[in-house]
């Protein structure tokens, strides 16, 4: 497995977050399948465009927004400064080799961390996942959310620089080797393998589109109902929360 080299500048990554900013229904169905997990003070990993952290703010949760590149960062600050749940935003990356000199006041500071669809980005998720623990306070919660199957990996994944796809295994194994005590395990949006496979496998899409988005975006509702059909034993994504 090959490193990625970090790009300060993410021109797919920020047309992914654009698009996928359209979507506000599938967006609020991801923050209403991780909320019931989240309490307390809360810090998002990988905040990007805030698509995820408005529905926080907007439920007046108070939580620490985080990005690798500042771009993102200026975005969040343009966005978000004013709301009185925001705690702050903090240019973060999960690997850094002085992230103990660097982010040591956040340690052993929140109740809640999540990143969504960011640990397939990052190569040593091994690392990645023990910082996680080390903002955590004791009993506190880690969210992580990521594409599942390595058998669906495809344009998509390669354009947006992901290492690997997963299943609820292969995620809770890297929770457990981090001391952490797996409390929930799930996949999540099943509906969505059938665009992932069509855009990604047989069109060769390098980014999703946006046509694609707002049609699957007006179905929510009932891929809601389908996951739920299911009891969410296969879908698009995996989400496992752990406990400290």
């Amino acid at each position: 497995m090959t490193e990625y080299t970090f790009k300060n500048i993410d021109n797919e990554g920020e047309n992914t977050l654009q698009t996928i900013a359209l979507a506000n229904h599938l967006n609020e169905w991801m923050y209403a399948t991780i909320k019931p997990h989240c309490k307390g003070k809360v810090m998002e990993i990988g905040s990007g465009i805030g698509n995820i952290s408005e529905f926080f703010l907007n439920d007046n949760i108070p939580i620490l927004l985080s990005d690798i590149r500042e771009s993102y960062c200026k975005a969040l600050r343009g966005k978000f400064e004013g709301f009185k749940p925001l705690l702050g935003i903090e240019m973060m990356n999960l690997t850094d080799s002085d992230f103990d000199l660097k982010f040591s006041k956040y340690f052993n500071s929140f109740d809640t961390v999540f990143a969504l669809n960011v640990v397939e980005h990052i190569y040593d998720e091994q690392l990645a996942i023990a910082n996680c623990y080390k903002l955590l306070k004791p009993g506190g919660h880690l969210i992580i959310l990521v594409p599942a199957y390595q058998w669906l990996f495809n344009s998509f994944d390669s354009e947006l620089f992901h290492y690997r796809r997963y299943t609820r295994r292969r995620l809770e194994k890297v929770f457990t080797s981090n001391q952490f005590q797996v409390k929930h395990s799930q996949y999540f949006n099943a509906a969505g393998i059938a665009g992932w496979l069509v855009s990604g496998k047989i069109q060769h899409h390098k980014i999703i589109p946006k046509g694609q988005i707002r049609l699957f975006n007006n179905l929510v509702f009932f891929f809601r109902l389908f996951d739920k059909l299911i009891m969410n034993t296969f879908g698009l994504s995996v989400i496992t929360v752990g406990v400290k």
